[in-house]
């Protein structure tokens, strides 16, 4: 990786899912709630200039709902691989997953669930915002999105090499009368 532009994990736990009876896990939408904080993590992601050149997908429904109103957000049309391996994945093969990215990417944003996602953040961060650690630590909310920022190559990532840049929990809202 070039040392000029470091490299950034941009780690988004899905938004609020539905649980329609008889529906298969994998095969969930999202519910309302969802469907309105999905934009505002898009929005957020937009204005925080984190706007990524790679997207990881887990290929369950809910997390794929995600990332298209996310993407609609953004104003760029990044590569996107849905990987199955990303479905309630551990930490470790989320950074297994990562460790693949070819080195010209830049900005790497993946989509995946609790606890994996939360997991795979808390497990990365050796610094940072110790505020916006302690939030992730309490609580990794549907729609929760955390940037680390990495030292070296994608290959080269490993447990608390990675500084924590920011971490929020974007919500959309309704117009009320």
């Amino acid at each position: 990786m070039s040392r000029s532009v470091p490299a950034r994990l941009i780690v988004l736990r899905h938004a609020k899912s539905a649980w329609p009876d008889g529906v298969p896990d994998q095969e969930r939408p999202l519910a309302g709630r969802g469907r309105r904080d999905a934009p505002a993590a898009g929005r957020w992601l937009h204005e925080a200039h984190c706007v990524p050149d790679l997207v990881i997908c887990s290929t369950a429904r809910r997390t794929r709902e995600t990332w298209g109103l996310v993407a609609a957000q953004l104003d760029a049309s990044p590569e996107v691989v849905f990987e199955p391996r990303a479905y309630e994945a551990s930490a470790s093969a989320l950074v297994a997953l990562v460790r693949e990215v070819p080195e010209r990417r830049r900005t790497v944003l993946l989509i995946g669930h609790q606890p994996g996602v939360q997991d795979v953040v808390l497990s990365l961060v050796g610094g940072g915002d110790d505020e916006a650690l302690a939030r992730a630590r309490e609580k990794f909310p549907t729609s929760a999105v955390a940037v680390l920022v990495l030292p070296g190559t994608w290959a080269q990532l490993a447990p608390g090499t990675a500084a924590l840049a920011d971490f929020a929990v974007p919500r959309g809202f309704t117009a009320t009368r």
